[in-house]
């Protein structure tokens, strides 16, 4: 069976994701770029990891810096994530142009404002994987908000619904209930 890249796109569409946008400075200038392939590595010590396009900018910038920030945006983020999607932008205009406004930490790593979560990073180790390069990196600093984020399936950005059912746990506690109503009723 062979499978296609089109296939491939379309089965890992099915997989929700967050979203975020890695930041990092280069020269002063903020550089970043939109990216759902970012996860946690572990606990002890902290480590995530992001996967980069060979072909991004902010590739070299991450590999020359070793330090960046990682933004995991709100759900009234989307213009920001669209603006630092697009690999022609030049990120001069992402206040203007898509409201993304940055602080600095004191290691000088863009700190994008209103963001749910924020990540500051020291980058570790760098591999090779296909057309990317999975940057695994140690945590130094985290600020966490209050807010609903943004998520990405199917192609389509997308907000939190409602909490998800659980049959397994509903079917338990109503089996309980019906034995302790029939436990009580026959004492």
């Amino acid at each position: 069976m062979s499978v296609t890249q089109e296939e491939f796109r379309k089965a890992l569409g099915c997989f929700a994701t967050g979203v975020t946008v890695i930041t990092v400075d280069h020269e002063g200038e903020v550089h970043g770029m939109t990216a759902n392939a970012f996860a946690s590595v572990s606990l002890d010590p902290m480590l995530v990891l992001v996967c980069v396009d060979h072909r991004a900018r902010t590739h070299a910038h991450l590999h020359a810096k070793k330090r960046f920030g990682v933004n995991v945006l709100t759900e009234n983020q989307r213009a920001i994530s669209e603006y630092y999607a697009l690999a022609s932008q030049t990120h001069q205009d992402a206040e203007r142009e898509a409201g993304a406004q940055f602080d600095r930490t004191t290691h000088g790593t863009p700190v994008l404002h209103g963001a749910l979560a924020y990540l500051e990073c020291r980058l570790r180790t760098a591999e090779d994987a296909g057309d990317h390069t999975i940057f695994i990196a140690e945590v130094e600093d985290v600020v966490v908000r209050d807010g609903d984020p943004l998520l990405f399936f199917r192609g389509k950005y997308r907000a939190i619904g409602a909490e998800a059912y659980d049959s397994s746990t509903t079917t338990a506690s109503r089996a309980s209930s019906e034995f302790d109503r029939s436990s009580r009723s026959k004492h």
